[in-house]
């Protein structure tokens, strides 16, 4: 298991966990967010771009931009792994 962010170019990943920081009420930070763009467990990540800056990575049909402290919290486990 590792950061999003530490997949390689044309590399595809499954995410096995969204780790976040509790919001002051109970309710996670950015949980909802991330699922609404289809970050979910389970789901397929291919990336496509990362060199500084935010990462591009295509979920199902779909292309997505996710900032680099995002993706710190997102892990997957690479598909050779």
């Amino acid at each position: 298991m590792m950061p999003l962010v530490l997949l390689e170019i044309g590399e595809v990943g499954e995410i096995v966990e969204v780790r976040t920081v509790k919001a002051p009420f109970g309710e996670s930070a950015c949980d909802c967010r991330v699922e609404e763009m289809g970050l979910r467990v389970g789901k397929s990540v291919e990336m496509l771009r990362n060199c500084g800056g935010p990462i591009l990575l295509k979920v199902d049909e779909s292309r997505l931009a996710v900032d680099r402290s995002l993706a710190m919290k997102i892990m997957v486990k690479g598909a050779g792994r």
